[in-house]
């Protein structure tokens, strides 16, 4: 499988038919007069999110999308047909944008939404429709009006309930693994993760849908590393959840690393609610786990929870924290996107790799 996140597609609407100009001539017809129809008006270029979707590598081996012209009128006052429209399926949550890649036309959240990002251009009078009491006899007709044409970026942000940050090897793919049936790749190696993933998480009988991407370091704004591209996907989160992996030696300056990276992209991050977690303390022990703690409690300003993805000692209870925020979240704000309506993915599914490769998108293979 193969996942992209961001693509350049060319559109055009189709153009109107023209109108015709014709005049009714037949054998003993006493008055026959103009008798030509209009023409039909062109297709329209919508905009669909479906269901079923997580990624627009279908755009990746098809970029121009054209609309039908209408059908010219004809005599007998025979009006010209519809252009047949075109609809550009996309997964919920992508942003459509103009050319210049800031300028946002439409944001498609929630599944079944439709908009109309080119329309077609109208079809021309035909010779009767001018005619009148001081003009009997038109021998004119309107040529059909010309459609849209424009150049788009369509750029995915996935929707999920919580998203997954920290330094490379705090844990997050782990952890991922852990509470959803998501199976990342987990090495002890920087920046195993190249892709965001998926997972849904079960807490007290509800469902929840995990985001984790891949690791932050300093300098990302800038560039330095992956980069911040891939904190796109979390930008829709309701929590973050902030894991600081117990074998840093400053747990404290790991947390203020990652927070000065999320207040430089700014896109509403630093205001999210954050939940700090210390991640794999099975690897050292109990003297060094609470100084670690209280580095972190100092550095963040609150009590950071400690946990264990591979003894999962502490796992339930920051699930549930991450549940409160939620449902919270849900009841202050429903008009947010949600994932109940907006992700749609196996959840036996692997996410695949994304990058800016060309002037789109990382074109690289699942490893299944």
């Amino acid at each position: 499988m193969k996942f992209l996140d961001q693509t350049k597609v060319y559109i055009k609407s189709g153009d109107g038919g023209a109108g015709s100009v014709s005049f009714r001539r037949e054998k003993f017809i006493e008055f026959g007069g103009p008798d030509g129809g209009d023409g039909g008006r062109g297709g329209d270029v919508w905009v669909e999110a479906v269901n079923g979707l997580n990624t627009l590598i279908d755009y990746r081996y098809q970029q121009h999308f054209k609309a039908e012209t209408g059908v010219h009128g004809m005599g007998r006052n025979r009006h010209g047909a519809k252009g047949k429209s075109v609809t550009l399926k996309v997964p919920a949550g992508t942003q459509i944008f103009e050319e210049d890649g800031e300028t946002l036309i439409c944001d498609m959240t929630e599944v079944g939404q439709k908009y109309r990002i080119a329309k077609g251009g109208n079809g021309g009078f035909g010779n009767a429709y001018f005619r009148s009491s001081t003009n009997q006899a038109p021998d004119w007709a309107n040529p059909g009006q010309v459609g849209e044409e424009k150049t788009v970026w369509l750029r995915l942000k996935l929707i999920a309930d919580a998203g997954l940050v920290g330094l490379p090897n705090a844990g997050k793919s782990t952890f991922l693994a852990t509470c959803t049936r998501a199976r990342p790749k987990i090495a002890n190696y920087p920046f195993t993760t190249l892709h965001p993933n998926l997972g849904v998480a079960t807490v007290d009988g509800k469902e929840y849908v995990l985001a984790d991407i891949p690791g932050l370091i300093e300098g990302a704004h800038e560039g330095v590393g992956l980069g911040d591209r891939f904190l796109g996907h979390v930008e829709r989160t309701r929590v973050l959840l902030h894991l600081i992996s117990a074998q840093e030696e400053n747990a404290g300056q790991a947390y203020k690393t990652v927070r000065a990276e999320l207040d430089a992209y700014g896109a509403g991050l630093e205001d999210k609610t954050e939940i700090v977690a210390l991640s794999q303390i099975d690897t050292i022990d109990a003297d060094e786990l609470k100084k670690k703690k209280a580095a972190l409690k100092r550095a963040c300003g609150q009590a950071p929870f400690a946990i264990s993805a591979v003894t999962g000692k502490g796992m339930q209870e920051v699930l549930r924290a991450l549940a409160e925020v939620i449902e919270t979240s849900k009841a202050e704000h429903p008009e947010l996107p949600s994932a109940e309506s907006g992700v749609n993915f196996n959840r036996k599914e692997k996410m695949a790799p994304m990058n800016d490769g060309d002037e789109d998108g990382w074109d690289e293979d699942d490893d299944d």
